[in-house]
């Protein structure tokens, strides 16, 4: 099995940079990542962390896929999510629902064991693993990781977990995927401007597709499939996850847009996924069964 240390790291999604692997399609890949970071902040008494030269939500990378092309969708299977011992929290003061709050930098440390995260004395929280930072470079310039878009990035989606399967563009030869920024948990919109950020191993199967219309970034769990966008603004970012959703219903279900409009309506659910970024990102969830009655099937 292909293994990515967390030496190969980087703060941008760009063309420019060297793969630090190289793989086939179908291939299963593990990386190694850092927490965002950098693994800097290690106690509660430095909350601005321990070097001067720590990157911002590092990701583990690049990988590139033999085979994949500009126009190519690289599908990537989550099959397992593996955490380190304790996750931290920091306060912000310019970022968040609570921005303006914590003038005096604050980081609180967790403890994480057997998929339990101790809160305090009295609350013990079940861990939900999830992924904030996975995308593709992009083909024009490169994107900073703490930025997400059309390219996934620093989508801090928390249904981007195990199990799931996440559909990316391919917009430069070879792909080059990277991935980092793992939370422990972490709630919808991220309000308080992180989630109990922690590093560990991601184990993900990755295929290259062919002749294949998604509307990428697009997520598929074992109940719903999601369209995830991001914009300046929540709003615009939830209407262009509805438009997607929209068009991707009307093609796969062979029904006309009054009709998936409706059923939208009826069934579609709409959810921030963060509010802390350059940009917003929303997704908009829709039940496989309802696609499944109409003949849908993953690819």
């Amino acid at each position: 099995m292909l293994y990515i240390s967390r030496e190969y790291v980087q703060d941008s999604l760009d063309k420019s940079v060297a793969p630090a692997a190289v793989c086939d399609s179908g291939e299963t890949v593990v990386f190694q990542t850092r927490d965002c970071y950098d693994d800097s902040v290690t106690c509660e008494e430095r909350p601005l962390g321990d070097r001067r030269d720590a990157l911002g939500n590092p990701a583990t990378g690049p990988l590139y896929i033999h085979g994949a092309r500009p126009g190519d969708i690289l599908k990537v299977e989550i099959l397992k999510i593996e955490l380190r011992s304790w996750g931290v929290m920091c306060s912000s003061f310019s970022y968040g629902a609570f921005a303006g709050r914590f003038p005096d930098p604050k980081a609180v440390i967790f403890e994480i064991s057997d998929n339990k995260i101790r809160f305090d004395e009295k609350l013990t929280l079940d861990c939900c693993p999830m992924i904030g930072v996975i995308g593709t470079a992009p083909g024009g310039e490169g994107i900073g990781t703490e930025t997400p878009g059309g390219h996934g990035g620093n989508m801090d989606c928390r249904k981007i977990g195990e199990g799931s399967v996440l559909y990316l563009p391919v917009a430069v030869p070879g792909a080059l995927l990277s991935m980092g920024d793992l939370h422990a948990l972490m709630g919808d919109g991220e309000v308080f401007i992180c989630g109990l950020e922690t590093a560990g191993e991601v184990t993900v199967r990755v295929s290259v597709l062919k002749d294949c219309r998604m509307p990428a970034p697009f997520l598929v769990t074992e109940d719903k499939v999601m369209t995830i966008q991001s914009a300046d603004t929540t709003d615009e970012a939830g209407k262009k996850a509805v438009l997607l959703m929209e068009e991707y219903i009307r093609e796969t279900a062979g029904i006309d847009e009054l009709k998936a409009g409706m059923l939208m309506s009826l069934a579609a659910d709409m959810c921030i996924c963060q509010i802390v970024d350059p940009q917003m990102t929303v997704r908009v969830e829709f039940p496989r069964q309802i696609l499944e009655r109409y003949g849908w099937k993953p690819v």
